[in-house]
């Protein structure tokens, strides 16, 4: 049965989408069967993993708006043991129309419901907010991977995921627990990173993976050709640290 992982934080720009797609390419290059679903009207996961937006005929809008099946919506990647289920521009409309709804924030589960026995995990990536589509992927995750990038900002956007993830633990989903929480655009030779990864370890004792994603040129050109880094160069850093990382949720969840 598929573990299902929303990667999430309300704050744009820590590389949610970056660790969502390769995170799930990495697990697929190891051998284990992924479905990442992209719920970000902003679309970036699925045109990270080479999906053109525009030719899919259905999309994560379809199956929490209209109840269209989960497997009539997942296209095929390029990549090892990888399936998709796209995003479109129509979601950003999603959250209002969600709340004509009823059990509008459990479309997503029941959807996720009939697929997962296909697949070992399931990644979720998540929009930069907290409005009724997140509520979905969290209602729907076994577990959220956090990215947060070390500085002064990402610590107060970490309490108020947690707020929120504490409103939706007692509402929704009890079991929701932290698969983890991952350090991104690391620069380790700054005191501001070190004074942060203490305060983050703190927060989130025992939750804090030991692989960390670095600043990288190769990590952001990646992207533009719909390839996770390990397929665009498997010999830069920030492939080598995602592969570290898929290795790390993989022994974790044995």
């Amino acid at each position: 049965m598929g573990k299902i992982i929303a990667v999430t934080n309300q704050k744009g720009g820590v590389g949610k989408t970056t660790t969502a797609v390769n995170v799930s390419a990495g697990i697929g290059m190891l051998g284990k069967k992924c479905l990442l679903v992209d719920v970000d009207p902003q679309g970036n996961a699925t045109s990270g993993v080479g999906v053109d937006k525009r030719s899919v005929k259905y999309s994560a809008y379809n199956i929490m708006i209209e109840g269209v099946k989960a497997e009539e919506t997942i296209v095929k990647t390029n990549f090892d043991n990888l399936d998709i289920i796209p995003s479109s521009i129509e979601l950003a409309a999603a959250d209002i129309e969600l709340v004509e709804i009823e059990h509008r924030e459990s479309k997503l589960k029941n959807a996720l419901a009939l697929v997962k026995d296909q697949y070992d995990f399931i990644f979720i990536d998540c929009p930069p907010s907290l409005g009724l589509i997140t509520t979905n992927a969290l209602c729907a995750a076994n577990t959220l991977l956090v990215p947060i990038q070390p500085e002064y900002y990402a610590l107060e956007g970490l309490s108020q995921l947690m707020n929120s993830v504490r409103i939706i633990k007692r509402r929704y989903n009890s079991y929701l627990d932290i698969e983890g929480v991952l350090l991104t655009m690391y620069d380790g030779r700054l005191n501001l990173t070190q004074q942060v990864v203490q305060e983050v370890k703190k927060f989130f004792p025992r939750k804090v993976f030991s692989a960390v994603i670095p600043r990288g040129v190769r990590l952001s050109e990646a992207p533009s050709f719909g390839m996770p880094i390990m397929y665009f160069d498997k010999s830069c850093k920030g492939s080598a640290s995602y592969i570290e990382l898929s290795k790390e949720i993989i022994n974790n969840n044995q």
